[in-house]
């Protein structure tokens, strides 16, 4: 039995993710296609600043969930699957 390597598996899954939400954003002009880009944005609304005098430190974090980034992850996994 072959074992899958779990980085391909991440890159796969990340790639999904990066070209779903380009495509949602490439289609939320096009009326019927406009659905891809529903989805759900969460993280911070500023950054967390923590100011030490001498070092600054920015901590922000921000995620949005879109059809086509689903999509896009689900194609991933199929892919996976059959590799």
């Amino acid at each position: 039995m072959k074992r899958k390597n779990c980085w391909v598996l991440l890159l796969l899954v990340l790639t999904g993710i990066v070209l779903g939400g380009f495509i949602g954003t490439m289609a939320q002009d096009v009326s019927w296609l406009s659905w891809l880009n529903f989805g759900q944005s969460f993280g911070f609304d500023s950054p967390l600043i923590i100011n030490f005098g001498i070092l600054v430190i920015t901590f922000g974090l921000s995620i949005k969930i879109t059809m086509a980034s689903v999509i896009g992850v689900a194609l991933a996994l199929i892919t996976y699957r059959f590799i």
